[in-house]
């Protein structure tokens, strides 16, 4: 499938996008709400996503040898990519971040088939403050990871990108808020 930001901006204010009073995750308040579980859930929206992140990997100077984010949110946005590479022949593989390493097992925080020395893209739904992704990155690089930057669905441009740059990260995103002619809050 070929990536139609159009498809997803549309997509996105039809499905995700509400307007009311919010509390978001950073703990800021806000006029309007965007929902990506709806869209990196939805057959179409999971398409566009991965279709999208892939360009964005495709378009980028290094290949990264997986792609990956915090568990729960980013597991669909990995799942998405790794399965459109997949039917191109690309290796691109998939982790997942655990919020904190798990007391079994192998008590490994950083799960999937990624050895330490291996670079990565950490992706994301919804940018606001950073911190989630950051956490991930983080997490990555505490495994032996090198991240090579952030994609995001949508920045809401409240300081998330200015958190990466903090972080010597840089952050790609598919979309802005200023796409949905909302101005930053």
């Amino acid at each position: 499938m070929k990536y139609d930001r159009s498809a997803l901006i549309d997509l996105l204010r039809r499905e995700a996008l509400s307007r009311g009073d919010f509390t978001l995750a950073s703990g800021k308040k806000a006029s309007y709400y965007l929902d990506c579980r709806k869209i990196t859930l939805h057959p179409q929206g999971a398409n566009l996503i991965g279709s999208g992140m892939l360009q964005v990997i495709q378009d980028s100077e290094t290949m990264p040898d997986a792609v990956g984010g915090m568990a729960i949110g980013a597991d669909p946005i990995t799942a998405s990519i790794v399965t459109i590479a997949g039917q191109q022949n690309l290796p691109l593989k998939g982790f997942m971040v655990r919020k904190e390493a798990k007391g079994h097992g192998t008590g490994k925080q950083v799960e999937g088939p990624v050895e330490p020395g291996q670079s990565v893209v950490i992706v994301e739904d919804v940018i606001t403050s950073g911190g989630s992704a950051i956490q991930a990155a983080e997490a990555a690089e505490a495994f032996g990871l090198k991240v090579l930057y952030v994609i995001g669905i949508i920045d809401r441009l409240a300081g998330g990108a200015e958190a990466f740059a903090a972080k010597g990260l840089e952050l790609k995103v598919l979309t802005t808020i200023r796409d949905f002619g909302i101005e930053p809050e």
